[in-house]
């Protein structure tokens, strides 16, 4: 079995920062593609940003030049800093990683559970 446990979220005052992180645990053979989404109240779950086993990145446009994912492959872990937060950024974040847990599976993704990220004054 997979776990992913995401930590990092809270409260911030816009224009402010936070840093989120997700920690991958369990059968793991090979980590691949990892990711963060969010989902605020009433919208659909959206990709904010995704980087590949070869640390290949993604983002959406609207966080371009504010967030930036890694990870650490000696880890499985993966992070995402939020600089320059806005109220729009409000949202439970969630990541997803394509996890092989054998040589002989296929890929298949897991979600953790999510962490709230509140902007706010």
């Amino acid at each position: 079995q997979v776990r992913l446990v995401e930590s990092g979220g809270g409260l911030v005052q816009p224009g402010g920062s936070l840093r989120l992180s997700c920690a991958a645990s369990g059968t793991i053979f090979r980590l691949n593609t990892m990711g963060w989404y969010r989902q605020a109240p009433g919208t659909e779950r959206e990709m904010v940003a995704t980087i590949s086993s070869g640390k290949n990145t993604n983002y959406l446009d609207s966080v371009k030049g504010r967030f930036t994912i890694s990870r650490d492959n000696t880890k499985n872990t993966m992070y995402l800093q939020m600089n320059s937060l806005k109220p729009e950024d409000s949202a439970v974040y969630y990541c997803k990683a394509e996890v092989q847990t054998a040589y002989y599976n296929p890929m298949n993704p897991y979600w953790g559970q999510g962490t709230q990220v509140t902007v706010s004054s």
